[in-house]
């Protein structure tokens, strides 16, 4: 769907009334007679990129082609349909898929003509209309037309995951004008600025090579695309080798000049962190994005990382700092109080963590558009505060009062200030959560002091007791969890740890068969209709949607909605940080970490251009550099041969 500055691929398909055939040329982007015609579409003003750009600022255009890239996933595959909740598909299958635009990395929201050429939008943002490039084909040399993009729409929103319903669930039809011409009729009675951008996230799927096929089967046949590589070879649970298209379609659009540089694209399959980073280390392959703090302190001590043939570094992350938490499953009864779920944040120290484990690398999560204008700090004023009130006077007690007088922070502890500053200030913490477990009801039994609540009842008519688990994929997160854990049992709650492995995971998260887990919830600088996705009560008990913690609250569903209508950019930062807010203050998960960095470690292979603070650095954007490889097997062998190799770094 809508993707941050950084990611991989993504891009936008949409249509609309047709007031210019598709011969006429994109030449020039401009409004005329109340319609948008260009290369491309901004959210909010116009494009950066002028009708006649080569490149986007972060990429090298002349970037040389050729070689083999070799990267690692963690978990296995059993499917290569990505577009249904059945079955776990590889991350990187979206390289075998085109989309009509594409995003740029280095601006709020404003997407550039890909599988299109030219697009047509009126002021009421009414429909939208895609022009196809005549010269856009599928990887069996057949032409990408109009009739592939309806039938694309009416799979994945019929058959598809339920992400795409409530993604496009304002798109009223889709017709095809012509072989070249396809319009997305809007609906006027939901005002949504963006929806005329993001419709076209839609991957673009071939309808002939679907007919005779179920598209809800999980299946290991590699699929027909148009996007830069297709499937070479696999292996479910082992690898996948992506080969770059000969004769790519796509290779002198100017919106991708400068990336998939590689030839061949492999991933190896890797069911345990360690053992990654083993293989990493023993050359199995070439580029690795590193998310242990440890790891990455003590993991790369290495002689080649000493003779600079292995390389650790760190690039910009080039995005916001999205919200890691732990998640609640507001489903379960235990997890329903918002006082239950504030005390149970003064139960993690991550003060201690970030000290004792992280090596003093992160920082502490507190918003959900954390480090950019979107943010919610001090008090709620103007526009802001008018919204809340309005809110709070439809919808009371969905609306927490403190959201007028109080600046969220996460509780902290004293970690850093010896150590019976921080026993005393744990202490304090833990008395202010039994403070609120106790206004929520919950109180010691006897003989065990274990938590019961004093009126909800289990199945058997027992008084409930606060027993749940934590669900884990990452055996490396348990020395996080078990600590937290600790500090759980002296409130008296028995919190138990189980680690599963990725495909267990991922179908108990579809199923939402949890009580909590380690979530993250992803944001772009121009946040939309995904955040129906991730909030609405529409999606709460839609299996498979992105609303994992079940969040069904009145006030939250109308302020997505304002967000989604926001008719310029102040109004979207006001309504988006009164949506932060709201989800501060209804304690819906415990506040992790985050990285303002990506750690890449990397074998002395490749060229890169300079990281972009907005965008940072992808694997797209890098080459195999010749003459660093050529020398590579070399260096790397006196490397291992130095005297001194088993100095530490």
């Amino acid at each position: 769907m809508k993707r941050t500055a950084a990611s991989a691929v993504a891009a936008v398909v949409l249509a609309g009334a047709g007031a210019i055939g598709p011969t006429a040329s994109p030449a020039r982007a401009a409004w005329s007679n109340g319609v948008w015609r260009g290369h491309a579409l901004a959210l909010h003003g116009e494009p950066k990129y002028p009708a006649n750009f080569t490149h986007f600022d972060y990429v090298r255009p002349d970037a040389p082609k050729g070689g083999t890239l070799r990267l690692a996933e963690e978990g296995g595959f059993d499917s290569l349909n990505p577009f249904i909740p059945r079955g776990n598909a590889p991350l990187a299958m979206t390289l075998v898929f085109e989309t009509l635009a594409v995003n740029s990395g280095d601006e709020p929201f404003t997407i550039y003509g890909m599988l299109a050429e030219l697009i047509e939008m009126p002021t009421n943002r009414a429909w939208v209309t895609f022009h196809l490039r005549p010269e856009a084909r599928w990887h069996d040399g057949r032409p990408v037309t109009s009739e592939d993009v309806v039938f694309s729409f009416q799979t994945l929103r019929e058959k598809g995951a339920p992400t795409y319903r409530l993604y496009y669930r304002n798109v009223e039809r889709v017709e095809a004008i012509d072989e070249r011409t396809v319009r997305f009729q809007l609906s006027t009675n939901h005002p949504n600025r963006e929806l005329p951008l993001i419709v076209g996230h839609l991957p673009v799927l071939p309808a002939h090579w679907w007919a005779g096929r179920d598209f809800g089967a999980v299946t290991l046949e590699p699929p027909l695309g148009s996007g830069p590589y297709r499937v070479a070879a696999l292996e479910a649970n082992r690898y996948i080798l992506f080969e770059r298209v000969p004769n790519y379609w796509g290779a002198t659009v100017p919106a991708v000049q400068g990336m998939y540089n590689f030839d061949r694209v492999r991933y190896e399959v890797y069911r345990d962190a360690t053992v990654s980073l083993e293989a990493f280390k023993a050359g199995a392959y070439d580029w690795r994005v590193e998310i242990s703090a440890k790891d990455w302190a003590h993991g790369y001590r290495t002689p080649e990382r000493d003779a600079g043939v292995m390389r650790c570094e760190l690039f910009p992350s080039g995005r916001l700092a999205s919200m890691q938490g732990f998640a609640f499953n507001l489903r379960r009864p235990i997890f329903a109080d918002r006082r239950t779920r504030r005390a149970m944040q003064y139960a993690f120290d991550f003060e201690w963590a970030n000290r004792a484990l992280f090596h003093g690398q992160y920082r502490r999560c507190r918003s959900f558009f954390g480090q950019s204008e979107l943010e919610a700090r001090g008090l709620p004023e103007g526009e802001e505060r008018r919204l809340l009130e309005e809110l709070r006077a439809r919808h009371g007690g969905a609306v927490p009062e403190e959201v007028f007088s109080q600046e969220y922070q996460p509780p902290r502890t004293d970690a850093d200030r010896g150590e019976t500053a921080h026993r005393l200030s744990v202490r304090t913490n833990l008395l202010e959560a039994r403070r609120w477990l106790h206004e929520a009801g919950w109180q010691p039994r006897a003989g065990d002091g274990r938590l019961v609540h004093r009126e909800l009842r289990d199945a058997t008519g027992r008084a409930l007791e606060f027993s749940f688990e934590i669900l884990l994929v990452q055996p490396a997160f348990e020395r996080v969890v078990l600590p937290f854990t600790l500090n759980l049992r002296r409130l008296g709650i028995e919190a138990r740890v189980r680690t599963v492995d990725a495909s267990v995971y991922m179908n108990r998260i579809l199923a939402f068969d949890f009580d909590m887990v380690v979530s993250s919830w992803p944001m772009s600088e121009s946040p939309g209709n995904e955040q129906r996705d991730y909030w609405h009560s529409l999606a709460a008990d839609q299996p498979g949607s992105r609303n994992i913690l079940g969040l069904a609250n009145p006030a939250v569903d109308d302020l997505v909605e304002e967000v989604i209508r926001a008719e310029d950019r102040a109004a979207l930062v006001a309504r988006v940080r009164a949506l932060d807010r709201l989800l501060q203050w209804g304690f819906y998960c415990i506040p992790n970490w985050y990285l303002p960095w990506n750690r890449i470690a990397f074998w002395d292979r490749f060229g890169y251009p300079p990281p972009h603070p907005e965008v940072g650095t992808h694997w797209i954007y890098w080459w195999l550099d010749a003459e660093k490889d050529a020398t590579f097997a070399a260096r790397r062998e006196a490397a291992r041969r130095r005297p001194d190799r088993g100095s530490q770094r």
